[in-house]
């Protein structure tokens, strides 16, 4: 989608943090947007930021984990712009800790917001983007956690998750013409960590606390990514039809010693050629071919 001028976007999570920047960088490239949040207070604050730049963008509220809200706010989408082109499905919430120290509970909420809200997504926007046969875009943001799961055992879980259904979409809707994206941001200035404070009432008691205020407002200094660069470089993945969106490049070699432990431990043994054989469907893609790979991406600044 080199082409994104006049497209219509709808982000969930749209309204603080990462989804913020994305709708700031999507409406600065000529972009209709739609961005859906679950506190009023920030879509005010997003509504305010997108004035001040001279950009417009609509907003809505919405609790992506119902999946009825989310059809409605689809159709709506579509009734007021005639389509819809692109997906960011980025509606997700932080909640770190032991894994042994979650209650039932957490379980069900991180799985309800970070993966199901992900499904509710697809499957109300997805059949719009097809409907028109001019292909489109989805974005599914993951996480580093996703790909180094090192310190927040059901929050990776759940991001580790996206990577797999993304690439899996990708794979059923290149012959639509749809890209799909995961989107593996590093530490971004966002209200992630917070939002666990606003646990609604349905999901019970939790095993961990919310963060101190004292560390929200630490994070607040620290050197991590503006929200404003992080949307910059979805802006260049949907552009570049990137299969991983990866934004901060200290983790490559963490990531590269995830994946060469994994590959260690493939037995040392010759393939069973007979075996191979009937399950080449199982064991390699087109989609990750060395001719496929583009080149390391580039965020070009003035």
């Amino acid at each position: 989608m080199q082409d994104v001028e006049g497209k219509v976007a709808f982000i969930t999570g749209g309204s603080s943090g990462i989804g913020r920047g994305i709708g700031l960088a999507f409406a600065r490239a000529g972009m209709q947007v739609v961005i859906s949040g679950r506190k009023q207070e920030h879509i005010d604050e997003t509504e305010a930021e997108f004035a001040d730049a001279g950009l417009s963008v609509d907003a809505v509220t919405l609790d992506v984990t119902d999946a009825e809200a989310v059809e409605r706010a689809a159709e709506e989408t579509v009734q007021r712009y005639g389509r819809v082109d692109v997906l960011v499905n980025n509606a997700g919430i932080g909640l770190t800790g032991p894994v042994m120290s979650a209650t039932p509970a957490d379980w069900d909420w991180v799985i309800d917001v970070n993966i199901k809200g992900v499904a509710h997504g697809i499957h109300a926007f997805v059949p719009r983007i097809q409907a028109h046969g001019q292909g489109g875009h989805v974005v599914n943001t993951s996480s580093m956690a996703g790909l180094l799961p090192i310190v927040a055992g059901l929050y990776s879980m759940t991001k580790a998750a996206v990577i797999a259904l993304s690439e899996a979409l990708a794979i059923e809707l290149a012959p639509d013409g749809i890209g799909v994206s995961a989107y593996c941001p590093g530490p971004t200035h966002s209200n992630i960590a917070g939002g666990v404070a606003r646990r609604p009432a349905q999901y019970g008691e939790s095993g961990y606390s919310a963060p101190p205020a004292e560390f929200l407002e630490r994070a607040k200094a620290q050197p991590y990514m503006s929200y404003v660069e992080a949307g910059e470089r979805v802006l260049n993945g949907v552009r570049r039809n990137d299969l991983f969106i990866l934004t901060h490049p200290e983790f490559r070699d963490g990531v590269r010693d995830r994946f060469d432990t994994t590959l260690a431990a493939f037995p040392d043994e010759p393939i069973d050629e007979e075996r191979a054989a009937v399950i080449p469907f199982l064991t390699a893609h087109t989609i990750y071919a060395p001719e496929k790979r583009l080149p390391s991406p580039r965020l070009d600044r003035p």
